[in-house]
């Protein structure tokens, strides 16, 4: 049988569509990709190599065993699991939702931030986010037909230019889009930053949508949610999901919190990405955001002190270390080891050492800004990061 021909008029136009075809294929995939063929200990893409608490694991089996969960779960997510996230907010920030209307699971943190974005954004809009910015962020406000305007956050610190964000408000700005603690930089975002943030968003009449999916992974300072302060509740749509504070990354629950009529706008694009997901995990992850303090406490003891690890030992290799102050990601500079170019040195890396990193640059609109940047993940063993640190040294 003769090959189909492509229909008139569409033999020269591209598959992909335009909005998606600058991004490609994620940085995440290549580097873990690399890190496989070359056998490389892989700092690049942010999952554990160990699985969260084993009663949380087993409560998952109990509740696939149980037949909870093994058919499409509600809507908005299983009531049990609502009534978590409620109890969550309610008991490390004094937020109060229902259960029923101001919450809705989803597929983890990376569907709620599409959802969100694809429910609230139309064509020509604006959405001022932190830069650099987490890859899916640009790719979901280009789906949105909207319009990215970054705000840079600046080595050595890395703090946000309040001035620059009041200036880069327009008539055309819908929305403001904020990540703390901050991937990659670690930053952690002050309540007095917040509140500036806060009084514009007010002024100006714009959403919000915050991403905490770290909120748990705090070394320096205190989380604080946005939608904690003044006249921010009403207009902000909160995301976590229990991927990063658990260890299970593979489950994929995630969650928001926002006003009902917030959370029907994002449950209306939601309906139709997944629907449902995780149906027995969200019964486990239920269970999970019930665990005393001692666990949390002991989490984030726990990546603090490989967080100094790592730190420490990319600093004796020769980098600028820009010690994070959340999140289990570090950012250091190449340009002491003579490297102009992060994205070829991470390339090369396996190769002149079996370690594996990820160029910020990717995470850039101004590539200038993060050019000699790298970001490395010491969500992993002592010992595969003690190894890690000793094949640094060959640099």
């Amino acid at each position: 049988m003769a090959p189909m021909s492509a229909p008139a008029g569409n033999s020269s136009r591209p598959f992909l569509n335009r909005s998606l075809a600058a991004f490609g294929t994620t940085i995440f995939a290549e580097m873990s990709a690399l890190a496989a063929a070359t056998g490389s200990i892989n700092l690049g893409q942010g999952f554990p190599d160990t699985d969260g608490p084993a009663e949380i694991a087993e409560a998952a089996v109990r509740a696939i065993r149980d037949g909870r969960g093994n058919q499409y779960p509600p809507g908005p997510g299983i009531p049990e699991l609502r009534t978590a996230i409620t109890a969550h907010q309610q008991r490390f920030y004094g937020l109060s939702y229902d259960p029923d209307t101001e919450v809705l699971v989803t597929a983890g943190a990376t569907e709620a931030i599409a959802a969100s974005l694809l429910a609230l954004l139309e064509p020509g809009d604006e959405v001022i986010a932190l830069e650099p910015f987490y890859d899916s962020y640009a790719a979901c406000i280009a789906m949105a037909g909207a319009v990215r305007v970054p705000l840079t956050l600046r080595a050595p610190d890395f703090r946000p230019d309040l001035d620059a964000l009041r200036d880069a408000i327009t008539p055309r700005t819908r929305l403001l889009l904020l990540n703390t603690p901050h991937n990659p930089t670690g930053t952690v975002l002050t309540r007095e930053e917040l509140a500036v943030v806060a009084g514009l968003a007010v002024e100006h009449d714009l959403l919000v949508v915050t991403d905490e999916v770290y909120e748990h992974l705090v070394f320096e300072g205190a989380h604080v949610p946005l939608a904690s302060l003044p006249g921010m509740r009403e207009r902000t749509v909160t995301i976590s999901s229990a991927g990063k504070t658990f260890s299970f990354t593979g489950w994929k629950v995630g969650w928001i919190t926002a006003p009902p009529a917030l959370v029907s706008a994002v449950r209306s694009a939601k309906q139709f990405l997944t629907y449902v997901s995780s149906g027995p995990f969200q019964y486990a992850v239920a269970e999970a955001l019930a665990l005393p303090d001692s666990y949390f406490d002991g989490f984030r003891a726990d990546l603090a002190a490989k967080r100094d690890l790592l730190s420490d030992g990319l600093a004796a290799a020769g980098f600028e270390v820009f010690r994070p102050q959340g999140t289990y990601f570090i950012t250091t500079d190449v340009s002491p080891l003579g490297e102009k170019d992060g994205l070829a040195f991470c390339r090369a890396l396996p190769g002149r050492c079996g370690v594996v990193a990820i160029p910020n640059q990717v995470f850039y609109d101004d590539k200038s800004a993060g050019a000699t940047q790298v970001r490395w993940a010491f969500c992993k063993r002592t010992d595969v990061l003690q190894e890690a640190v000793e094949r640094l040294r060959r640099l």
